[in-house]
């Protein structure tokens, strides 16, 4: 088989089980938190926040390491630790311990994303990566949804344990593949230097903002103590980026800003991920509550559409978007899915499949559309030897707006429904049911959701046509493009 496809079978099925691990869990959580000792529901929401927290603050860090170190050999090591992390996730015995052990999985879900892109785009020629990177891209999202229907069925049959155990025979032979399989193409960065305080600040800053955003609606803090967090929170960020700009090695190079197609595909990519980030957490909980109550299997199912959409529609957008160019498929992708949201805004309280497939084709396709075209040209915009930290930056704005929108999901639900009502929810006791028998301050919070969604999808389309329109010119032609 031509190496390029050995590439992209192998990263495919990396990006695949670390996105299945996204949401596997989210479909379990009421499961889990009747099963598991010690669940409350801020362990029971960090259970899911964690994962995503941790792998976006490594990211960065992690694509600056794997351009100095070698990409497929951080790749081969993150395979292993996301191998061992699932094991230790189904063998926990606390709440607080599975809330440690995911953590494990994202260090190694860091190392797969951080190198995935990159990996491919050294290994595939410029005319065919978008349709590469259309394939890897479908897998992410893709699996993230599938990741629901899977839990369903496995919770329901074996246990919630086994969403863990299932990733470890797979993942020990995708293991060791890789490190046979794959080998170095790009360069490594020559004295490779750490960027410390960078790291710190990025790190406290970014989970401060999530401790402040989650725990605050929560009524674990107190509203003043949660703004004095998120401040805290906000500050370091903006220490980080002063920090950057004087690091001669740090981990988010700036310079690449200077791209302006790189400065538009991240900032698309990361409006689009406030938006789309609380989208299954709001639909899981929309069709396992008040009134239908259904099955974690069942609701698995009505979300098919979307991933189907999914599958179907991003292998052929980025095919297309490498022969007539990414911008057509970018803005089509927004007004799709912004017309998806906008309807999902007018949803009602018992929606039946016919009802709800509509909008949500409307998503997959709109996401189909977009993600390959936009990942092509911001890793085809900076120069080779860049591509691991590009790919780390675009991946850390997905993985960190994603996570920042559940939290802002938690701060509008909190405007509508009250504290005791917002922790039943997610505990899925009885107590909700006569808490929310009618349903209708659940589902004047989901129509503002998506409301607040339809806003931020359109408010990408600014970056695609302002930033978008000066293409960035080539970078120096490497071995990697070199077909």
């Amino acid at each position: 088989m031509n190496y390029k496809w050995i590439v992209l079978s192998n990263t495919t099925v990396a990006t695949l089980m670390a996105s299945i691990d996204t949401n596997i869990v989210l479909i379990s959580l009421p499961t889990i938190g009747r099963e598991l000792p010690g669940t409350t529901a801020p362990l029971l929401l960090w259970i899911l926040l964690g994962y995503s927290l941790f792998t976006a603050v490594v990211l960065l860090n992690f694509g600056r390491l794997s351009d100095m170190f070698g990409r497929v050999r951080l790749y081969v090591l993150g395979f292993a630790v996301f191998t061992v992390g699932s094991a230790l996730c189904g063998l926990s015995g606390t709440a607080l311990e599975l809330v440690a052990f995911r953590l494990v999985q994202a260090v190694g879900a860091g190392f797969l994303f951080s190198n995935s892109a990159a990996i491919i785009t050294d290994a595939f020629p410029p005319n065919e990566r978008g349709r590469a990177l259309g394939i890897n891209q479908v897998s992410i999202v893709a699996g993230a949804v599938a990741g629901l229907v899977l839990g369903g069925i496995i919770t329901s049959t074996i246990g919630w344990r086994w969403i863990f155990f299932v990733n470890v025979p797979i993942g020990l032979i995708a293991t060791i593949r890789a490190r046979l399989d794959l080998h170095e193409i790009a360069r490594p960065d020559s004295a490779p230097r750490i960027d410390w305080a960078g790291n710190v600040a990025f790190a406290a800053g970014l989970t401060l903002l999530l401790v402040a955003l989650t725990l605050g609606p929560l009524g674990v803090l107190a509203a003043p103590v949660a703004i004095a967090v998120g401040g805290g929170g906000i500050a370091l960020l903006l220490l980080f980026v002063g920090i950057e700009r004087r690091e001669s090695s740090p981990m988010l190079e700036l310079s690449l800003f200077r791209i302006r197609q790189f400065t538009a595909s991240t900032t698309a990519v990361l409006l689009n991920a406030l938006a789309r980030g609380a989208f299954t957490f709001i639909l899981v909980f929309y069709l396992q509550g008040p009134p239908r109550f259904l099955s974690p299997f069942a609701a698995g199912l009505f979300l098919i559409p979307v991933s189907g959409t999914l599958a179907a529609v991003g292998p052929v957008s980025g095919w297309l978007s490498d022969r007539f160019g990414p911008r057509p498929f970018l803005v089509a992708g927004l007004l799709v899915s912004a017309a998806g949201f906008l309807w999902l805004s007018t949803i009602g309280a018992d929606e039946p499949f016919l009802g709800l497939a509509p909008p949500l084709v409307l998503i997959g396709g709109g996401m189909g559309l977009f993600a390959a075209p936009n990942r092509a040209a911001m890793m085809t915009a900076v120069p080779p030897n860049r591509r691991g930290v590009a790919s780390g930056i675009g991946t850390t704005f997905v993985n960190a707006g994603a996570t920042v929108s559940l939290g802002l999901t938690l701060i509008l639900m909190s405007s509508v429904l009250s504290r005791p009502e917002i922790q039943e929810v997610f505990l899925g006791t009885a107590a909700s049911a006569q808490s929310f028998a009618a349903g209708a301050g659940f589902l004047e919070t989901i129509h503002l959701i998506f409301l607040v969604s339809t806003a931020l999808i359109l408010s990408a389309l600014v970056p695609t046509l302002v930033l978008g329109r000066a293409k960035a010119a080539p970078p120096a032609p490497g071995p990697e493009d070199i077909d």
